[in-house]
């Protein structure tokens, strides 16, 4: 896989004396002024959380073997122990240790005199050094740098008491957290091995399979790991609305043709659909942060431009990690099941042996190591995007700069004036970019839909006993 060198720079610009100062206000503003569109908050742990936040975009670039699944994951897990680490200053939210089987937290641990933003520091930086766990030496060693420089400037003008406690409750959240994601064993399995030999796909007409130059299965048991609001045994499981055909006239053949024209035109002509299948791509390691990554860039954006508070900062994360992690385990279980071909095959077979996806341009072998149906694009794209409408509702204004400033790829920003046509388009992006068929995408945008539909219902407020 090809290795770009691009610099993101860490968010250690910020004049930390005066951010520790202001702690207590929340009147006053702070600005990463390091950034070219830089991210103002008013609320002092908010701009905890989006630093952190910025860092683990960089770390997912760089971190291999994981996308989507185990990213997926891993955000569910991080921001699920960030906010149990500040519910107790969080009014009228509980705990999920009541919601959640087998996640048990001690909160007589937790001491009246704790300061908020060194206990997030302190949580984040050990679930983050544990779920991204495959990410290179000198990216990950940004962590202790911003874990430290923090620890710094928010300790000054507090007593050793109040830094030690602090520190020990993030920490402590934190551990509980990870002993809870090692009671998945399905999952802590398959994230060290997410291309078992055992597996062989099976063999029918029109089935997905791999070929000599691409990968091995990728996670074809992933629909076993845990969920957290709704399973994929929940989840509608709609079969393929077309049937595989090698007939011309065929709803099969007309989809793959449409795939044929749109990939070949876009690279062609340099058009608005190679921009977009290249702005929404967030396939290649090294390159670009993940499909589920690029919900957080955008999640981060918007709570700066609605300058949210830290409670509805927090509650926003966590739905959407929920969400995230229960879209990859609905999606790949629909994938495995059907088993339906990426476009590639059937193209090269049936239209034209010479083509190559416009994916292809980026990374070494043609297409993403699992079957089509549903677009896992696709459903990351609605399973956020139904969290965001509920959060802030669908009419916008929103710029997504995920990629500005990028010369590798077309990631000039895109503006959008709903979360319905900003799903929309990243789901049907996967068409110019000649990895699904339109009926992947379309599935994928309403199994995402049905999955956030879930989270939001899930309620925070109240304790299960």
């Amino acid at each position: 896989m090809e290795t770009v060198n691009f610099r993101i720079v860490l968010l250690l610009a910020l004049p930390f004396v005066f951010l520790n100062s202001c702690a207590n206000d929340a009147d006053d503003i702070i600005t990463d002024t390091s950034s070219e569109n830089p991210i103002i908050v008013t609320d002092i742990t908010t701009q905890t959380i989006t630093e952190w936040n910025d860092l683990w975009l960089e770390l997912d670039r760089y971190a291999s073997g994981m996308r989507p699944n185990a990213t997926s994951r891993a955000l569910a897990y991080i921001h699920l122990a960030a906010y149990e680490t500040a519910v107790a200053n969080m009014d009228g939210y509980t705990s999920n240790t009541d919601r959640l089987q087998g996640f048990n937290i001690n909160f007589n641990r937790r001491e009246d005199d704790i300061d908020l933003n060194l206990a997030l520091n302190a949580c984040y930086a050990t679930v983050m050094d544990h779920f991204m766990y495959n990410v290179q030496a000198d990216v990950d060693s940004k962590i202790a740098v911003l874990q430290d420089a923090k620890e710094t400037a928010l300790s000054q003008n507090l007593t050793n008491e109040v830094v030690q406690n602090s520190i020990e409750w993030g920490n402590y959240v934190a551990q509980r957290t990870i002993a809870y994601s090692q009671t998945d064993t399905e999952a802590e399995a398959q994230i060290v091995d997410p291309q078992p030999s055992s597996y062989e796909p099976p063999v029918g007409e029109g089935f997905w399979t791999y070929s000599a130059d691409e990968e091995r299965a990728w996670f074809p048991y992933w629909a076993s790991v845990r969920t957290f609001v709704i399973s994929a045994d929940e989840t509608s499981s709609i079969p393929p609305p077309i049937s595989y055909s090698e007939d011309t006239t065929s709803d099969f053949y007309a989809e793959m043709q449409e795939v044929y024209t749109v990939n070949n035109t876009a690279k062609s002509t340099n058009n608005e659909q190679l921009w977009i299948a290249e702005f929404w791509s967030d396939d290649v390691e090294n390159l670009m942060m993940s499909p589920p990554g690029r919900q957080i860039s955008i999640a981060n954006q918007l709570i700066a431009q609605y300058d949210l508070d830290f409670e509805n900062s927090l509650v926003l994360l966590l739905k959407l990690g929920f969400s995230l992690n229960d879209a990859a385990v609905s999606t790949w279980a629909d994938k495995y099941e059907y088993m339906v071909m990426r476009p590639s095959v059937y193209i090269q077979e049936f239209i034209d042996p010479d083509f190559q996806t416009n994916l292809y341009t980026f990374i070494f072998w043609p297409n993403p190591s699992f079957p089509g149906y549903p677009s896992g694009h696709s459903t990351f794209a609605s399973a956020a995007a139904g969290v965001f409408i509920d959060e802030f509702g669908d009419t916008i204004d929103f710029t997504d700069r995920s990629h500005e400033g990028r010369t590798e790829f077309n990631g000039t920003p895109r503006t959008f004036d709903t979360f319905t046509d900003m799903a929309e388009e990243n789901a049907y992006s996967r068409i110019p970019l000649g990895v699904h068929i339109r009926m992947d995408c379309t599935e994928g945008l309403r199994l995402g839909y049905e999955i956030s539909s879930a989270v939001n219902n899930y309620d925070l407020s109240q304790s299960t006993q």
